[in-house]
């Protein structure tokens, strides 16, 4: 009786519009652009609004792509399945396997950051208590369900918020009521700015977008997914977007220029400037909110892509196709992305940071590809030609330009992945004399 009822759970569609865009913002961590700014304004010689105006445009092109497919293919699996079925069985399994890197390390670098805030306000407490803590809570909060998920992330998400409003009005006072040397046009445009550093900044702005495009993971979830997983991607992406610019703003005209003690840390001396030590420690308090929060949103979109994989045979199908009956939840595939993050206990931040981008940009890549390839294919059903050819060329090429000006490293590490992933598609197509498992497509 339990494995008849096992084996016909399916996910459930308990989620609107508004739930899905959540989870998409919990992901992008609003207040990652805070943890960023010092490196980002050092990158484009103090002229972060700039920088993220050029990084908002730039992956708005991708999401409009992943709005598209998602359009066109309404089912989880995110890039692997639009690549897939766009481009080919193939191509959509590397592009899963890329992909995979972003999502399957994702939570294990959230955690490692959350506790490394936590360690440096509790230093008596060794950091992999925080670790531990973060996992557990996380894990179990995924498992009970993914409505539970978003509830908490309701009230987690509400907090970030309000250290960011707070954030921006504090840094606003102290523009007006001190003499910080910026003007209104300070934060856009200085003498030391160049296209070159601009470029660099958006580069690096790029980082603070990572995780719009996991909305779609949750498509089989989701109420009216053709209507609604479109419009919360742009949503997602457009909301970071604007949230990011206008913070950043705003804590340039409190601290113009590049001189910071500590340029990792410099959102910290900058709340220490605007508001002393009781808003210094609400920001940590906050940045701390914000990586739970992240890491309830990547954990499970995550498993999403692992359960999808699974279910196609990718993966081994009877473990990451399971579904809890009672819970209706991916649960063998949300505690495996927890037992990897215990890997944190032994990894630093700029260690594991280091290769997650390689595979984000190469699946962007990869999706803006397929939009063209669906484009060329059904050209008479497609529509204009602007919306499903122009404008995914140009977000492809912009990914592209993105992914090879990441660092040596990241590079070297996602190589070595890709080769992995080519290891394993040469096994499952019996060295591509068959193709890879159907993917099932549940209208």
């Amino acid at each position: 009786m339990s494995n008849t009822t096992s084996e016909t759970a399916t996910l459930q569609r308990t989620l609107g519009l508004g739930a899905v865009v959540l989870t998409g913002v919990a992901y992008m961590a609003p207040m990652i652009v805070l943890g960023t700014f010092g490196v980002v304004a050092k990158a484009s010689n103090g002229t972060v609004p700039t920088a993220y105006i050029v990084t908002l445009i730039a992956m708005l092109f991708t999401a409009y792509s992943y709005g598209r497919m998602a359009s066109a293919y309404p089912v989880s699996g995110s890039a692997y399945t639009y690549v897939g079925k766009g481009i080919g069985r193939r191509f959509g399994f590397m592009a899963g396997w890329l992909i995979l890197l972003d999502y399957f390390f994702l939570p294990l670098v959230i955690w490692l950051i959350g506790a490394s805030f936590l360690s440096s306000e509790f230093p008596s407490v060794p950091m992999g208590v925080w670790i531990v803590a973060y996992i557990v809570l996380t894990t179990t909060l995924n498992i009970i369900g993914i409505k539970v998920a978003t509830s908490v992330n309701s009230v987690l998400m509400a907090f970030q918020v309000l250290v960011l409003i707070f954030f921006v009005a504090l840094s606003a006072a102290h523009f007006f009521g001190a003499t910080t040397g910026a003007s209104a046009l300070t934060p856009f445009f200085n003498s030391h700015t160049t296209l070159t550093a601009i470029s660099a900044g958006a580069a690096l702005a790029a980082y603070s977008f990572i995780g719009f495009d996991a909305v779609t993971t949750l498509t089989e979830e989701t109420v009216n997914p053709r209507r609604n997983i479109p419009r919360a991607v742009i949503i997602t992406a457009l909301i970071g977007g604007v949230v990011f610019i206008i913070t950043s703003y705003t804590v340039e005209l409190a601290h113009p220029g590049t001189q910071f003690k500590h340029t990792d840390s410099a959102a910290f001396e900058i709340a220490m400037t605007i508001g002393g030590n009781l808003f210094a420690s609400v920001f940590i308090a906050g940045m701390i909110v914000t990586q739970f929060a992240s890491g309830i949103a990547a954990q499970a979109t995550a498993s999403r892509l692992l359960y999808a994989m699974g279910r196609d045979g990718v993966l081994p199908r009877r473990v990451f196709a399971y579904i809890a009956p009672r819970l209706h939840t991916p649960v063998f595939g949300v505690a495996l992305i927890g037992l990897v993050g215990l890997a944190a206990l032994f990894m630093s931040v700029s260690t594991s940071t280091s290769f997650i981008n390689f595979g984000a940009f190469s699946a962007f890549t990869l999706v803006n590809l397929s939009v063209i390839v669906h484009f060329l294919r059904n050209r008479e059903n497609s529509g204009n030609a602007f919306g499903w050819f122009i404008a995914p060329l140009l977000g492809a090429a912009i990914d592209a330009y993105l992914l090879f000006s990441l660092d040596t490293p990241a590079h070297v590490i996602g190589g070595i992945w890709l080769v992995l992933g080519l290891g394993m598609l040469t096994w499952l197509t019996r060295g591509f004399k068959q193709p890879p498992p159907e993917m099932y497509i549940e209208e």
